[in-house]
């Protein structure tokens, strides 16, 4: 397995080094090789050279079997500037058209919802990823005029939702909840009326392929609604684009932070080059203190491993995380976790079985 490490910036490149001491740890445990190809794509070398990926780079990354990714964001650049022209471009160059991200609460990590538990909040959203308002349609007028007109396109394509949708049911299927497999579309058909038109046809004929999986339809408000009153109802969330950018951060809360959320960016074809990632940003405040929670970074970890052909191992991990926060870690707020990150790291490490 051949893996681009992208550290990044801020805190990245240091829960980036606890993610792979774990990848180290379950290899040799499992007996499966890697090969690590290092990148020092982020805000220091676009300070330095004004290059944010250089010629050549997408070719270079796409001869690997996975791309891991530790944190983007520099307090010297503008924001918008690093994920426009690194996140943004490598999903579209890569066609990671599968955003994937775990809502799953674990053991020991409080949440702000009342009286939930881990098995009440245990939920994936899986969020079409290259097209909606992110594919760049649009342009101004009059520009810095009274009289200013900006436009932003949304852009709703039968092959992209087709892909998406057809792989959220198979991953409904083979996720085989206990409780009932249900792929819940969150779309906004009362109001879009013809990019969500689109949306809800198409799943709906879909839908007719997996008679085994119950296909759910939510509004998005209503989503964001039943998300914190009711999250056990949850099984498989489908959705657009920008809808998913937003559901997914309120899935990250009452999992108990940005701090233990982890996503993919995923290419499901054959070939493809998928990216796995914390979701919890640089924290540039907390660079080289060794504060910073890397229980996010480790998780990812689990999920690069559980996409790419070792999902042993990835259950390994992600079971060694669970352990630790449910009998270690005091905290999962950086510098009150009661260990370093390192610590940390070297507590998943023990806890592989």
């Amino acid at each position: 397995m051949k893996i681009a490490v992208i550290g990044g910036d801020g805190t990245g490149p240091e829960v980036t080094a606890e993610a792979l001491k774990v990848l180290q740890v379950v290899s040799k445990k499992d007996g499966f090789d890697y090969q690590i190809t290092p990148f020092d794509f982020g805000g220091e070398r676009y300070l330095k050279t004004g290059v944010i990926l250089p010629e050549g780079a997408i070719d270079e990354l796409k001869s690997h079997d996975c791309i891991y990714l530790g944190a983007i964001g520099h307090p010297d650049v503008t924001p918008g500037i690093l994920e426009r022209k690194l996140l943004l471009d490598l999903r579209f160059s890569l066609d990671q058209y599968i955003n994937l991200r775990p809502v799953q609460l674990y053991p020991g990590v409080e949440t702000p919802l009342k009286d939930k538990k881990p098995e009440d909040i245990d939920f994936v959203v899986v969020r079409e990823n290259t097209e909606d308002l992110y594919a760049g349609i649009g342009g101004f007028l009059k520009k810095g005029t009274a009289d200013e007109v900006a436009t932003q396109t949304a852009i709703y394509t039968r092959k992209g939702c087709e892909r998406c949708f057809r792989w959220a049911f198979e991953f409904t299927r083979q996720r085989n909840n206990p409780k009932g497999k249900r792929l819940t579309l969150v779309a906004k058909t009362n109001v879009l009326t013809y990019g969500h038109d689109l949306v809800w046809r198409t799943f709906q004929e879909i839908a007719e392929e997996y008679d085994d999986v119950e296909a759910d339809y939510n509004h998005v408000d209503a989503c964001c609604m039943w998300m914190v009153k009711n999250p056990e109802y949850y099984d498989v969330i489908v959705t657009t684009n920008m809808f998913g950018d937003i559901i997914t951060d309120l899935g990250a809360m009452i999992q108990g932070g940005m701090g233990v959320a982890a996503g993919g960016n995923i290419n499901p074809d054959p070939g493809g080059c998928s990216m796995f990632e914390p979701m919890g940003g640089s924290a540039p405040k907390y660079t080289g203190q060794n504060v910073i929670n890397p229980i996010a970074a480790i998780s990812a970890m689990a999920m690069l491993l559980d996409q790419s052909g070792h999902p042993t191992s990835g259950k390994k991990v992600l079971d060694a995380v669970k352990l630790v926060t449910g009998t270690k870690m005091k905290s999962q707020s950086a510098g009150k976790m009661g260990y370093s990150t390192t610590e940390v790291g070297d507590l998943v490490c023990e806890s592989l079985v």
